[in-house]
């Protein structure tokens, strides 16, 4: 059921939610399919009788209908994976975070001068140091990685040598390096992916501008950024002998990134030119 917290400014909302609300704002028929979150909006108040929105709403609505730059937030853990990201509008940006088995997703008003610590926030980023011993890069393939994760469904005790001998198997070198390698499939616990995307000129016409990374939370073994495959990876062109290589990377490093990722003013301003002429396109 999509709920709301004023005191706070924050809503859950479902993706139907979300699309029912964007559909009557913009003055469209909803379609039959999304009749149940319609009225489960109405019920929650968010929909008032007379079929308008609630004026609660209109920042979030009008954020999500104009926003000129998105920064998406894939994450895969032990409970699968999971989408985050943020929304930046001309007033106002939002973040929007998903939790493990539920429909909706928490969408907080967050000040656009907080936008780092934000990101910072919402892929967990910690005082954890990667270790001063060993290599601190380890190269293999994504075959080679497909062939290490299955061999994690063994039993705990086991899990080092199984991961050892599928690498070993899929090509890795013995030595230095698979083990290190091993170590850091052993320990992960979790793995995220971060894009920002705002309309821009790609040098021929009109598109889309993307950058982002891609980082492995191993624990105790640090972080490791993920420099191959490059993000933004795009949809087919990975693998089993795509190379993958990861770098040992501080957090102080992964901070300096997450700003980097974001566009700068001037970028901003030119995407909401785009997004207003065009409408909202990042959403289509």
């Amino acid at each position: 059921m999509p709920s709301f917290d004023l005191s706070r400014y924050r809503f859950r909302l479902s993706g139907d939610d979300l699309g029912a609300l964007i559909l009557i704002a913009a003055g469209e028929v909803v379609p039959d399919q999304l009749a149940d979150s319609v009225a489960g909006l109405r019920d929650a108040g968010l929909i008032w009788p007379d079929g308008r929105l609630a004026e609660a709403l209109q920042p979030l609505i009008t954020t999500v209908l104009d926003a000129s730059a998105v920064i998406g937030i894939e994450t895969a853990g032990p409970e699968g994976g999971l989408a985050h990201g943020v929304l930046v509008g001309e007033e106002e940006s939002f973040s929007h975070e998903a939790w493990p088995g539920e429909s909706e997703s928490e969408y907080v008003r967050v000040d656009r001068n907080m936008l780092v610590w934000e990101l910072a926030r919402m892929v967990n980023l910690q005082r954890t140091e990667p270790p001063t011993y060993g290599p601190r890069t380890v190269t293999a393939t994504l075959g080679a990685l497909d062939g290490a994760l299955g061999a994690m469904g063994t039993a705990t005790a086991e899990q080092p040598s199984a991961v050892r001998t599928a690498l070993s198997a899929n090509g890795v070198p013995a030595g230095p390096e698979l083990e290190r390698l091993a170590e850091l499939i052993v320990h992960l616990r979790c793995s995220w992916r971060i894009t920002a995307a705002w309309p821009g000129d790609d040098g021929t016409e009109p598109g889309l501008t993307a950058r982002g990374f891609a980082v492995w939370d191993c624990g105790g073994f640090g972080y490791w950024h993920r420099e191959l495959p490059a993000e933004p990876v795009i949809e087919g062109t990975t693998g089993p002998s795509v190379p993958l290589r990861l770098v040992a990377i501080r957090p102080r490093d992964i901070w300096e990134m997450l700003a980097e990722l974001l566009p700068d003013a001037p970028s901003l301003t030119a995407a909401r030119l785009r997004s207003t002429a065009d409408g909202p396109a990042l959403l289509r």
